[in-house]
């Protein structure tokens, strides 16, 4: 049985998670990083991860990694691995900060002992800006679910980038498209006001060119209010909030920074029911601290909450071996089921360029071919064990998020609702600004843009 080493590192803290037929995941902070890393072996599909555990993010950060951790146990113990690939996991604590997450990626992305780095899940929009130039030469994919850069939808120009599920453009557009909605259409909301409350970060600031976009066309004042990290001091903020009287307000915060916005709402008087947040700001840690004084709030879901097939599974080969990372009652909220996902789809893109390069430990640049061809359809999803949890994906050499969906949910004040059907990004208002800024960073960068028609033909 192989363990799971958490050993202090310097200016991070890494955790090794070999996860053999036994999903083990022990902790033993006697041993150095070398013997740990010693349970894996070159045979091995090596999952390096830089999620964070510890910090003033750490109640959102937590839930998202243990959830990806169990999923990679499950496959391990239930599957024997990915086509008879055992994976090998190992975590590097970055607490969300970037010069960390580079630190920590330095150190994975050829560690000693492992097999080949499959890719990399930053789980920080800044970390990910710091990795992309990088990715061109280590030729390591970045999944970015829900997160990262917009732009880096366009494969010819990031080539190993997966904003997979969709990004903050396609977020706030869907927002844009609800409220228009619950005015009558986006015609309606000319002369209203829209304030976006965001985390004055790369990840906060990521929404600001769709929404200007959108007011341009709409005809809306945009007030954008950025608040500093980590965004427990919001007084002043709302105190705008108070004078200008925005007709909704777009909360794009993550960590303690939602809840605290919510408790200056209900403090300032401000309706929570015409609040809406990011994916990143509509999960159980952002809303249970203020509980029934939330009632009303909403925001994206680019996936489902609850359990379903697959979480039984979670919970008869993790759980009950007591292999799991967390508690059995986060099991299929709403964080924990994005960790959850963003594993699936780290395992599914090494299974489909398996079918190319063959069962064996595959490098970073041939499970890049496996993401850009991902064909996950309905059925596919049902075979997982995924039935509701998320919309069907599809991805190609240019098109590397497959999906560009999301849908509202409300807080009722004990419990998550799905409060609308599916919304799709319309990519008429947003492909345009892809083409912009993706050829304004090739350029910037003095970098090459890929010809995907020319692959593609074997030229």
């Amino acid at each position: 049985m192989r363990l799971a080493t958490f050993t202090a590192l310097a200016a991070a803290v890494s955790v090794v998670a070999a996860l053999g037929s036994g999903a083990a995941f022990a902790q033993d902070k006697g041993k150095a990083p070398a013997k740990a890393a010693a349970a894996a072996g070159p045979m091995d599909q090596f999952f390096p991860a830089l999620p964070y555990r510890t910090g003033a993010y750490a109640p959102n950060g937590v839930p998202w990694a243990n959830g990806y951790a169990d999923y990679l146990k499950m496959v391990n113990a239930r599957d024997g691995g990915i086509g008879g690939v055992k994976i090998t996991y190992e975590e590097c604590e970055t607490g969300y900060d970037t010069a960390r997450g580079v630190e920590c990626y330095e150190r994975l992305k050829s560690k000693s002992g492992m097999g080949p780095a499959s890719l990399f899940q930053p789980l920080s929009t800044g970390i990910t800006f710091a990795l992309t130039d990088k990715t061109w030469t280590d030729k390591i994919p970045l999944i970015t679910a829900g997160y990262g850069r917009a732009d880096s939808v366009e494969g010819e120009a990031f080539p190993f980038n997966f904003p997979l599920m969709g990004t903050y453009w396609d977020g706030a557009d869907v927002l844009v498209q609800h409220i228009g909605k619950l005015n009558g259409g986006v015609d309606k909301l000319k002369g209203k006001k829209i304030a976006l409350v965001y985390h004055d970060s790369p990840y906060g600031k990521e929404p600001i060119a769709l929404l200007q976009e959108r007011a341009k066309m709409h005809g809306y004042e945009l007030l954008l209010l950025p608040v500093t990290h980590p965004g427990v001091e919001q007084k002043a903020t709302w105190l705008q909030i108070r004078q200008q009287r925005p007709d909704y307000v777009f909360l794009w915060g993550w960590g303690v920074m939602n809840s605290t916005a919510l408790k200056e709402a209900v403090a300032t008087g401000y309706p929570r029911e015409k609040m809406f947040g990011a994916w990143w700001s509509a999960a159980e840690p952002d809303v249970m601290p203020v509980a029934a004084d939330a009632k009303g709030y909403s925001g994206l879901a680019m996936h489902g909450f609850g359990r379903t097939k697959v979480h039984e599974d979670i919970l008869k080969y993790v759980h009950d071996k007591g292999q799991a990372s967390g508690p059995k009652e986060e099991v299929g909220t709403v964080l924990y089921n994005r960790g959850m996902i963003s594993a699936m789809l780290g395992v599914e893109g090494v299974r489909r360029a398996q079918e190319r390069y063959g069962k064996k430990p595959l490098t970073g640049e041939q499970v890049r071919w496996g993401l850009e061809n991902l064909a996950l359809d309905q059925k596919k999803l049902d075979a997982l064990g995924f039935t509701g949890l998320m919309k069907p994906l599809s991805t190609t050499c240019r098109e590397h998020a497959g999906s560009h969906f999301a849908r509202i949910q409300s807080w009722d004040g004990a419990k998550w609702n799905f409060t609308s059907d599916w919304y799709e990004a319309d990519q008429q208002v947003i492909r345009p600004l892809i083409a912009r800024t993706s050829a304004a960073y090739l350029a910037d960068k003095k970098l090459q843009r890929r010809d995907c028609a020319k692959e593609l033909s074997g030229g």
